[in-house]
């Protein structure tokens, strides 16, 4: 039985992005801290904190970090230990938007997403899927679901990272001991751990932020007070009297110097939200590192000269360094949903389970939301409060897709606009294949002994989902009717990667190939999304990549 959410039509993409967001994100749920809580958001970080209007028209420092997001942070705040350093973020800060700090804004957060100034920036992938980038001091920590679940095994074993696995164990506690929570299972939560049970995603794992196989409970990055703790506060880490970050900074280009000895950074140059520009120099045996995300990372490398050599004649930009596979390996784990109505008031949820296979996760939650199809209105005419239904929705994401993308720039001279990306979902039929194998566990899931109680009691005593959008094929074994659920319910997890991968773009130790004092450090450098969701290795990463560089520069 399928219930219509709008009787107008909608583009597809759109509205499962917009309705996936809210049901994700409007209430707060009840948590137990691991972390310290506090009524009182720690801000220490606000003391080194400037806009870009204020610092000085060239300066130098040990370290520059392009990016103040969910790597950058933790980076800068480790390498201010014994070195100056700059934080350069395009966007603004918690303080001028602390919306962004209440989970239930999370909503509104995503709705006003825009290209121009919010924490949230929109765009569209030439796929035609909706999506969006953080802009704001802490990056996608700012505006995402607050999952936090470590890497899976694959991850560290193929990444071409050298790892020392003790110090990423030490760096993973360093950001669990600050910013993360344990989630209290509400209703809907706990039949879903059921049901992945009942359907054979076993075992049961318990609460951990380790990526087992199974069924588990991860951590969150919201606390009991449904307050947020992104990687901004990883600043509160830092030597304050080694460090600077300046927001509504917007880096323009990276500087390099070519000499006997070699191609090598030597700066950048970011305007202010005046259009004056700056330049911010290095000290010897200084470096430029860009954590400016996968979007961000290569397309400042292409727009300083770093990439394909014809591609970047094309566009008439000056070539610093013939490098063909910037912007190149881009992936985006795509999205399946499945969206039914209960027949009795469930508490919102947000993510708190997982169940984890090798090919794909699942994941749920629940929420209120808005029903104001001109049937609502003839039925209740002017509303207070508004008409609301309760809507269930399950999650399914491939855990690593073999179909691969790539970015182009949007323009060959403004850095504000955001690059062209292309991620050909579904394009190889491996993932075609995963999202079947998936979906089939979806309905195994939903057809469980768990699930009966969100049954509706249908016509001679029988009873029945009420599915909100496309429901689950009838036949489970035609394969074709699954493919085809898979590619009309299509959408992003927000978890994409690439671009400036390691060991074609940046070496093990993320220095850009061929080029002295300049590193790639985000989640471009992947080569697959690390587990169910990608923000704990992030900054993970951050702190790790400063440990290691601090080591290196050792006498």
């Amino acid at each position: 039985m399928l219930i219509c959410v709008e009787e107008r039509k909608m583009q597809k993409p759109a509205l499962f992005a917009i309705f996936f967001v809210f049901i994700f994100f409007i209430v707060p749920q009840p948590r137990i801290s691991l972390a310290s809580e506090s009524h009182n958001q720690d801000q220490d970080y606000l003391k080194f904190v400037n806009d870009a209007t204020k610092f000085p028209s060239k300066q130098y420092y040990d370290y520059i970090v392009v990016g103040g997001g969910t790597v950058g942070c933790p980076l800068a705040a480790t390498l201010s230990k014994s070195h100056s350093v700059l934080l350069l973020e395009r966007g603004s800060s918690p303080y001028e938007r602390p919306e962004v700090l209440l989970q239930a804004n999370l909503f509104t957060n995503i709705l006003e997403a825009d290209d121009k100034d919010s924490p949230a920036q929109a765009f569209t992938s030439e796929d035609g899927i909706p999506n969006v980038r953080g802009r704001i001091l802490g990056g996608g920590t700012m505006i995402n679901f607050g999952f936090y679940s470590r890497a899976d095994p694959y991850f560290y074993a193929k990444s071409g990272i050298e790892w020392d696995m003790k110090l990423v164990n030490e760096s993973y506690k360093w950001v669990e001991e600050t910013i993360v929570f344990k989630p209290i299972l509400g209703t809907w939560q706990s039949s879903v751990k059921e049901a992945l049970l009942e359907a054979g995603n076993g075992p049961d794992n318990g609460f951990t932020f380790d990526h087992i196989i199974g069924t588990k409970i991860g951590g969150s990055i919201f606390d009991g007070n449904g307050r947020r703790h992104g990687a901004v506060e990883l600043l509160n880490k830092a030597v304050s009297k080694n460090i600077r970050v300046a927001i509504h900074a917007t880096v323009e280009r990276v500087i390099f110097s070519s000499n006997s000895s070699g191609l090598s950074a030597v700066g950048v140059i970011y305007s202010d939200s005046r259009g004056m520009l700056h330049r911010a120099m290095l000290k010897p045996k200084g470096e430029v590192i860009l954590s400016a995300g996968t979007l961000g990372s290569p397309q400042l490398l292409l727009l300083s000269g770093v990439g394909p050599k014809s591609y970047l004649s094309s566009l008439s930009i000056p070539i610093v360094k013939h490098h063909p596979l910037v912007g190149q390996f881009l992936v985006d784990n795509p999205r399946f949903d499945v969206n039914i109505a209960p027949p009795f008031q469930v508490g919102d949820s947000k993510i708190s389970i997982a169940g984890i296979t090798k090919d794909y996760y699942i994941e749920a939650a629940s929420g209120s939301y808005p029903f104001d199809s001109p049937v609502s209105f003839i039925l209740f005419p002017n509303p207070s409060p508004p008409v609301n239904f309760t809507v269930l929705s399950i999650v399914q994401k491939l855990s690593r897709p073999f179909s691969k993308g790539s970015l182009r720039l949007a323009s060959s001279t403004n850095v504000r606009r955001t690059p062209k990306v292309r991620f050909n979902y579904l394009s190889n039929p491996n993932d075609l294949a995963n999202c079947v194998l998936g979906t089939k566990n979806l309905d195994r899931l939903i057809n469980s002994k768990a699930m009966e109680t969100y049954k509706f009691q249908g016509q001679n005593g029988t009873k029945e989902f009420k599915f909100v959008g496309l429901s689950l094929p009838e036949n489970k074994s035609d394969d074709v009717a699954f493919e085809t659920f898979c590619h009309k319910m299509l959408t992003t997890i927000y978890h994409y990667h690439g671009g400036c991968v390691v060991r074609k773009v940046v070496d093990p130790r993320f220095r850009v190939l061929g080029i002295d004092a300049l590193r790639v450090v985000d989640g471009s450098t992947f080569t697959s999304t690390p587990g169910t969701n990608p923000q704990a290795t992030l900054m993970m990463l951050g702190r790790y990549v400063g440990l290691r560089m601090q080591e290196e520069r050792k006498p």
